[in-house]
């Protein structure tokens, strides 16, 4: 008999959960109705924050789903990034799986660490991406370049991956702002967006690390250098 009231409580409870983490979604769904697709709520075990996953951002909200907070959960004593860590499990690709064939390559050096990253030539944090990224050796760089950012990035996508040497030309228009020639040929534009839309990829620059750590946005050299290095000790 005690068991079966544990079980009914445990379902009571088990339900509770649920109808509250329900009743959040439908509130931030009215509340803020141009938010995108809410994938979905979870109740964290600090300070009565809900796990909120909106495509590729990781939110928090309150019991009532009245607000929002877009930010870093720090835990003091051991002084843990909470945040950063949920984000590696939530987000993790299997980096060997990625369409590669359909990125530019470039290898730095002994090319030992590896990332891969959504560009698009109109995106002005992308252009200061390159240059962060100009400042690192020994890795291997993957870019998926398409008019993720802007659709008018459409013909200088396609002059830079149709160019004699794209990377050259890839590397003239974001550091030196030296726009390629016209030119023609099979861009692979859809595969790349398709892939930016099957990953939730909705901005750029975009970040996808050997590890499977996806990072949206930019980062300086320093904090590029952190997680090539922690990536590869995996």
């Amino acid at each position: 008999m005690k068991k079966l009231i544990a079980l009914f409580a445990a379902a009571l409870l088990s339900s509770s959960v649920l109808a509250g983490e329900s009743e959040i979604r439908q509130s931030l769904q009215v509340k803020f109705p141009n938010i995108g697709k809410i994938e979905h709520v979870v109740k964290t075990p600090y300070s009565g924050l809900y796990e909120v996953i909106i495509g590729d951002q990781l939110l928090y909200t309150d019991a009532k789903g009245e607000y929002l907070f877009d930010g870093h959960v720090i835990e003091l004593k051991n002084r843990r990034d909470i945040t950063e860590e949920r984000r590696r499990v939530l987000f993790a690709i299997d980096f060997d799986k990625l369409p590669l064939d359909i990125a530019i390559k470039r290898v730095k050096g002994d090319g030992s660490r590896r990332m891969a990253y959504f560009t698009d030539p109109n995106c002005g944090y992308c252009r200061k991406l390159e240059k962060e990224l100009s400042k690192i050796n020994n890795v291997t760089l993957y870019m998926f370049i398409g008019p993720i950012f802007s659709p008018a990035s459409e013909d200088i996508v396609r002059n830079v991956k149709c160019a004699k040497d794209p990377l050259k030309a890839w590397s003239e228009l974001m550091l030196n702002g030296n726009a390629p020639a016209n030119a023609s040929c099979d861009t692979k534009n859809d595969k790349v967006m398709a892939l930016a839309k099957k990953m939730n990829v909705n901005g750029t620059p975009n970040l996808i690390f050997g590890d499977g750590t996806q990072v949206p946005g930019y980062l300086p050299a320093e904090n590029l250098e952190k997680y090539l290095d922690a990536s590869r000790k995996k």
